[in-house]
């Protein structure tokens, strides 16, 4: 399997997040695409760059102006005599307009994003444009007949949906990956989504489309990130009813039961019969993870894969979150080669 990388995520990176009421340093940090670099070539997996694709791509998923905001935000910020991070400060609730796009730039921090927690810096941008481009290395890989590919994303990007950013997320690109793949003709496509929180962004951009399935394995939004998506009754609507699919889980659960549940998922893609599938692989499941409260054990990661590639299908692995950083590297590796050595059997 090849992996698509990007230096370029160092770009992004400095900043601190508002965790849980408490303004911390971010726990999404450049160490964490090294440390999985470093297991990934240990591990013998061979490192590609990304391709370069026009913007056009990128606006089949997102519109035009967030990305055109994603693209001037900070020089917008200098302008306004500002340096440093960027945070938004008010956001549009409810029983606020949120018709009108503002002009001023800590306006449209509020509008575009949901959270306090995703900072954006002068490299932002050169980072999640980079990071969009190994999503579609990696579907173009597979769409011109690989069995997989891995593009190690950083920052992640299933929080990010239509017009919107949070979560770390900026770019979907697991949209933009399993869009790819559609244009170039998968009749269907399905979006497996096992990062501890919920794929609110995919679900967002899919949520009235028949031809991309979406299930998310997550935290229960009652208590875990993103809070107000993520319920077992959100399935989708139009076109898109019955096509999204949540199983959210209590704090502390453990392998035995994410097993479980993972096998009621698969059942569901079997059923979808799609044509490739897009993994939107987050390990901060791990016991250890500093923001999250599954018991998943590094032992359990080979075994994750093993039971994705039970489906025998087209797959590119999208790198969303994973924060334990020392043990991140080692838990994607053992997902990639898990899931190689089923599929080679």
């Amino acid at each position: 399997m090849k992996v698509i990388y990007s230096d370029k995520h160092q770009a992004h990176q400095g900043g601190m997040e508002l965790h849980r009421g408490e303004l911390v340093p971010c726990y999404e940090m450049p160490s964490r695409a090294q440390f999985m670099l470093d297991a990934l070539r240990q591990a013998d997996f061979p490192i590609l760059p990304p391709r370069d694709f026009t913007p056009e791509h990128l606006s089949r998923v997102h519109s035009a102006d967030y990305l055109q905001f994603l693209r001037t935000a900070y020089s917008q910020w200098q302008a306004a005599g500002k340096s440093g991070f960027m945070l938004p400060s008010a956001f549009p609730a409810r029983g606020q307009r949120q018709d009108k796009i503002p002009t001023g730039i800590h306006a449209k921090l509020g509008y575009y994003s949901y959270d306090a927690s995703t900072p954006m810096v002068a490299g932002t941008w050169q980072a999640v444009e980079a990071g969009a481009h190994c999503a579609l290395t990696a579907a173009a890989l597979v769409a011109e007949g690989e069995h997989s590919a891995y593009a190690l994303c950083r920052p992640p990007g299933h929080h990010a949906g239509y017009a919107t950013f949070g979560g770390y997320c900026f770019l979907n690109n697991a949209a933009l990956a399993s869009q790819y793949l559609r244009d170039q003709g998968k009749r269907k496509v399905v979006v497996l989504d096992v990062d501890y929180h919920h794929g609110n962004g995919t679900q967002d951009i899919f949520w009235q489309r028949d031809d991309v399935l979406t299930i998310s394995i997550h935290g229960d939004p009652a208590t875990e990130y993103p809070f107000f998506l993520g319920y077992a009754d959100e399935q989708g609507e139009g076109a898109g009813l019955g096509y999204c699919h949540n199983f959210p889980l209590p704090a502390g659960t453990d392998w035995p039961t994410y097993q479980q549940v993972l096998l009621k998922a698969l059942q569901l893609i079997k059923d979808f019969r799609p044509d490739a599938m897009v993994v939107s692989l987050g390990v901060d499941t791990f016991e250890d993870d500093p923001i999250s409260a599954f018991k998943l054990k590094s032992e359990h990661y080979p075994l994750l894969g093993t039971h994705i590639a039970s489906l025998g299908l087209p797959t590119v692995f999208i790198q969303e979150g994973g924060y334990a950083v020392a043990e991140v590297g080692e838990n994607v590796a053992a997902v990639l080669q898990g899931f190689e050595q089923a599929a080679a059997l």
